[in-house]
Formats: structure tokens, C-alpha cells, sequence
């Protein structure tokens, strides 16, 4: 559960800014979407692998 304290006399938006804030940082969002169909651990792996490859590239570049 998500708990977001709020300061007497403090905005509403500003809470429920922190709330959104809270609640993409525990990754809830992510995780859901990731479950809605189920992913080969072979693809994941290959995504992985596929992504690392890219940001050495980027890195590389930068250099």
C-alpha cells in the first residue's frame, strides 16, 4: 500500500503528484504489462543481450 503524507494547508495536486511519483517507482505498471503475455525466457534473454550491446555501442560512440 501506498502512503503519502500530506502536510496541512498543502496543495492537492501537489499530493497527488507524489502519489504518482510513489507509485511508478515501485514499478507496479511495468510488471503488469510484463505479465499480460508471457515472454520466453530465450527472448528475454536475447532482449537483454541485444540492449547491453546497444548502450556498449552508444558508449563507444561517446569516446
Amino acid at each position: 500500500m501506498i502512503i503519502v503524507p500530506v502536510k496541512e494547508g498543502e496543495n492537492i495536486e501537489r499530493a497527488l503528484k507524489k502519489f504518482k511519483r510513489k507509485y511508478e517507482k515501485t514499478g507496479i505498471v511495468r510488471e503488469l504489462r510484463a505479465r499480460q503475455q508471457f515472454e520466453k525466457p530465450s527472448v528475454t534473454n536475447r532482449k537483454k543481450m541485444m540492449k547491453a550491446i546497444y548502450v556498449q555501442h552508444l558508449r563507444t560512440q561517446e569516446q
